[in-house]
């Protein structure tokens, strides 16, 4: 059997890429860092945030009852004092 594509067709390959955070599946098993607003308008609205460490979810679990993903907290640690928002205790 001959395949050939159509005249003026062609490949395209998806080159896009996706963050890995080490095996599958266990980058659900962290509480993520997100700016509180957006934390509150995601778990209201139902739309996605973006962690600090780059993971893309749809809140819904009480983060209270994962460890934090070490990304985040290294992240958000070199942050410097007070966060930009005007409300920092330093």
């Amino acid at each position: 059997m001959n395949t050939q594509l159509s005249p003026g067709a062609q490949t395209v390959e998806d080159t896009r890429t996706v963050p890995s955070h080490g095996d599958d599946g266990d980058h659900e098993r962290f509480s993520h860092y997100v700016p509180k607003e957006k934390l509150v308008e995601a778990m209201v609205t139902g739309t996605p945030v973006i962690a600090l460490c780059g993971k893309v979810w749809v809140p819904s679990r009480d983060p209270e009852r994962f460890p934090v993903c070490p990304e985040c907290k290294e992240i958000w640690e070199g942050l410097p004092p007070g966060g930009g928002d005007g409300e920092g205790d330093d």
